[in-house]
């Protein structure tokens, strides 16, 4: 039975993933509208879903060690779905596990391409926050002190709305 645990492990791991999908799709919709509180309720969901994850990640490496000593292999082997299926000789057990690979693998490349591209959003919304501020109160590397007005060079930057030296 170490096979069955194995891919009911797997099974809940894609469940899991799905889960963290759904919520990188909220992600992505409250980073769109700026909602802070709704991306921070979502931050905390997806860490009790890692957590979780990483539960399961640890029990199915033990399953798959249980399923290679139940074969006849001694070895602590780190193998991958593709290589414990060669060690699966029964063609239903084999299709299974190969079944759940190709939707596993499918849900993290989807997850993974959420991800990209809710890092993208909040880089361009760090970035409109510095081009705002920037606005705002000037530039960071402005320099506050006394020029002379016929002194050219510290005349050419042009101050945010709200002028600091005032």
């Amino acid at each position: 039975m170490p096979l069955t645990t194995l891919l009911e492990l797997l099974e809940r791991l894609d469940e899991a993933h799905i889960q963290m999908l759904d919520l990188a799709a909220f992600k992505k919709q409250t980073i769109m509208d700026n909602k802070v509180d709704g991306l921070i309720d979502i931050l905390n969901r997806e860490s009790k879903l890692m957590k979780l994850i990483e539960q399961l990640e640890g029990q199915r490496a033990q399953a798959a060690y249980d399923f290679l000593q139940g074969v006849g292999i001694r070895s602590n082997l780190n193998l991958n779905l593709s290589e414990l299926s060669r060690l699966v000789f029964d063609p239903e057990d084999k299709s299974r596990l190969l079944h759940i690979q190709q939707k596993l693998s499918g849900t993290l490349h989807r997850l993974k391409q959420a991800n990209e591209l809710n890092q993208k959003l909040i880089e361009q919304s760090l970035t409109f926050i510095d081009y705002s501020l920037d606005l705002l109160v000037g530039r960071p590397n402005q320099d506050f002190t006394y020029h002379h007005p016929s002194d050219k060079g510290s005349g050419s930057t042009r101050p945010g709305i709200f002028d600091a030296r005032g």
